[in-house]
């Protein structure tokens, strides 16, 4: 990738940024706040961990479901109103959860706030797609990031710390007030810095089928959905192997999982530097062999040791693979970023369900191991296959003298 002069590069709007990701701090946060909460969930509702794990898989649905609708409207309305209207949406959603009295509002609570978090990613890093050069661009994403990989870990931690006090609703309230401040501000800069484009109304269908008719977004969407399934068929087990395979509790399991979130943030920091260093495709070959490496070492020891550096690593690896699949989802179409971006996050999501279903299967057959064990080995393919896509590209852009944007039309 080509630098961009001093001179002449825009300044990077970082207060808008930085308000984006406060809302990603908040939807991740939000999307995994209930995870260690089951069992006082079944306690106070006197249910089963079953039927209170509801209220984690009706969040996740709609979430997921409302992707492809919301990126479209983000293209004709402006992507910060809709951020900003959404995450109101959310933080009214947050306060219902707080005062639920029962697990069937408590759900319906939890749906409404699968609807106002749905926006908030996809939308802000279309946002950046439009406001930053695509040379600067992927080491401002991986700031961006820093929100939703801290609001993971907080989710989680807040999560397990409420669910052994009195008063466990409170983090619902914490991220109330979290989402509803970041509405304001985001709807005051939309008003001063965001002029969205005058264009017809147009389908749901007839802004996909503009991105899908180009060969670049459907080599880049079928790349994600084969991460999200191949990464994740065994990601989503490494505790369970912990606990099944190395005898750790569960506790200390899930532990050592959110060391994930330090390798995320640890290639957040050094993006700058390894960016221009590696490259697109060397950040995709690195970064699969981190994974692979990660996951074969926590399949044949199971010990804390070797897991706490697996964990790392992974989440280095994993947000060098993906941090780059995201840049260039952010270019698949530039008229359309919204729909792009939307598009991108549900292959992403579908990836991901379909890894986890495969990994479960397997496990039932044969254990946990083994599914690691394809996970290691999944993720190479994706990530040497995606590299060749990038320097395949980068010929043909060569080759007919195009400008330095990587959209082949």
């Amino acid at each position: 990738m080509s630098a961009i002069p001093a001179q002449t590069a825009a300044p990077t709007p970082w207060p808008t940024i930085v308000l984006l990701a406060m809302t990603a701090f908040c939807a991740a946060a939000t999307q995994r706040i209930l995870d260690p909460m089951l069992p006082r969930l079944a306690e106070v509702y006197t249910t089963t961990l079953s039927a209170a794990s509801w209220a984690i898989t009706a969040f996740a649905i709609v979430y997921g479901c409302l992707q492809l609708v919301l990126g479209p409207s983000g293209d004709r309305y402006g992507k910060l109103r809709v951020i900003s209207l959404f995450s109101l949406l959310a933080a009214v959603a947050s306060l219902l959860c707080a005062l639920s009295g029962s697990l069937a509002t408590l759900i319906a609570a939890r749906m409404l706030t699968g609807v106002g978090c749905a926006a908030v990613i996809p939308l802000a890093m279309a946002w950046i797609g439009d406001n930053v050069p695509y040379e600067q661009r992927q080491a401002v994403l991986a700031r961006f990031l820093i929100g939703q990989i801290g609001g993971l870990a907080c989710g989680q931690t807040f999560g397990g710390l409420a669910a052994e006090q009195d008063w466990w609703q409170w983090p619902f309230l914490v991220y109330t007030l979290l989402f509803a401040a970041a509405s304001g501000l985001l709807w005051y800069r939309a008003g001063r810095h965001e002029r969205p484009q005058k264009r017809e109304r147009e389908s749901l269908g007839v802004s996909l089928r503009h991105v899908l008719q180009k060969p670049w977004p459907r080599v880049v969407l079928i790349t994600v959905f084969f991460e999200g399934a191949a990464v994740f068929c065994g990601f989503a087990f490494v505790a369970s192997h912990l606990h099944v395979a190395g005898g750790l509790p569960l506790t200390e399991a899930g532990l050592i999982l959110a060391v994930f979130a330090l390798g995320g943030l640890s290639f957040a920091l050094l993006a700058r530097r390894l960016v221009p260093k590696l490259g697109e495709s060397g950040l995709c070959q690195s970064g699969c062999v981190l994974i692979a490496i990660a996951l074969a070492a926590i399949c044949l020891r199971p010990t804390p040791g070797v897991a706490i550096v697996g964990c790392y690593l992974f989440g280095l690896g994993f947000y060098m693979l993906h941090n780059t699949l995201q840049t260039t989802a952010t270019q698949m179409a530039p008229e359309r970023r919204g729909a792009a971006v939307s598009l991108f996050a549900t292959a992403f999501f579908t990836g991901q369900s379909l890894g986890t279903a495969i990994g479960g299967g397997i496990i039932a057959l044969s254990g946990t191991a083994p599914t690691l064990a394809l996970a290691a080995v999944g993720v190479l393919p994706v990530g040497f296959g995606f590299a060749w896509q990038i320097r395949r590209r980068d010929r043909a852009l060569t080759d007919y003298a195009a400008p330095a944007d990587p959209t082949i039309r």
